[in-house]
């Protein structure tokens, strides 16, 4: 009898795999076989963070895997203070699970962590999805802290999530697309992920400063296929800097949606899914 496939972000069992005296925690799904496309969450963010109509229609066609980086939700260890160390990690980690090739799909922080990666393990990188993310030397990414430390006041203030203010515009469609994100993130009920301590989220946010204000990445290393998306007002990422990914990174593919934020791809997931999965299958 085949194994049953779990196709559904929601119903993949949380493991674990210790490598390099960390115990990574991570969820798995969809066919085994393949490229898996190893998903690289954002800041703050466990692997209760990523958006079902995202990773379900991937791990549709494909061997889908998110994890939390060491320090974070369930995973042991501290956060570096560097998006490289996280990138070796994240290596790390990759290697455990016995891959030697991955397609990988980045968000934000995550986004910069996968630059990383395809820049110290240009081999280990076959595809490259960037999404509400920049490059390293970036400018604006150093006031990441600021903006976000006050959309956390903000939204302490009106009891909601710090998302609906950090990933999407305050206006007519952005609150109900807000709101639908954060509903769409609760549909797991059992085995949720620990929740992210305030000294890794301070430490991320220190790495993304640091990447903000280094040296200009040298992005013409970045020679596999690459698709960039974001939201046409990033407040926390400017929208600019994917256009200056899309820019230095030869033939990559650019996506910019209308009328949203940092969550672009969260508010369309709809339009946004199947180009990535079709991105991927080529």
């Amino acid at each position: 009898m085949k194994p049953t496939v779990i196709t559904a972000y929601k119903d993949a069992p949380t493991r674990t795999v210790e490598a390099g005296g960390v115990t990574y925690a991570y969820r798995e799904l969809g066919p085994k076989g393949g490229i898996p496309v190893v998903f690289f969450v954002h800041l703050a963010a466990n692997l209760d963070n990523w958006d079902p109509r995202i990773i379900d229609p991937i791990a549709a066609e494909h061997h889908v895997v998110a994890f939390d980086n060491r320090g974070v939700g369930a995973s042991s260890g501290s956060v570096p203070d560097s998006v490289e160390a996280m990138a070796d990690d994240a290596a790390t980690f990759i290697g455990a699970l016995g891959f030697d090739k991955i397609d990988v799909f980045g968000f934000s922080l995550g986004g910069m962590i996968a630059q990383a990666l395809v820049v110290k393990h240009p081999g280990l990188v076959r595809k490259l999805v960037l999404t509400g993310t920049g490059p390293a030397g970036g400018k604006g990414i150093d006031k990441v802290a600021g903006t976000t430390y006050y959309d956390i006041v903000r939204a302490t203030l009106t009891r909601s999530d710090p998302k609906e203010f950090l990933f999407f515009n305050r206006n007519a469609t952005g609150k109900p697309a807000a709101r639908a994100f954060v509903k769409r993130l609760e549909e797991r009920a059992q085995d949720r992920d620990a929740p992210v301590k305030v000294k890794a989220f301070q430490t991320q946010l220190k790495a993304i400063k640091k990447w903000g204000r280094s040296t200009p990445a040298d992005l013409s290393q970045i020679t596999q296929p690459t698709l960039i998306a974001n939201g046409d007002n990033d407040r926390m990422v400017p929208s600019a800097l994917s256009e200056d990914l899309h820019r230095r990174i030869k033939g990559s593919e650019l996506v910019i949606y209308p009328d949203s934020g940092h969550g672009g791809i969260f508010q369309y997931h709809a339009e946004f899914a199947p180009i990535a999965v079709e991105f991927l299958a080529r």
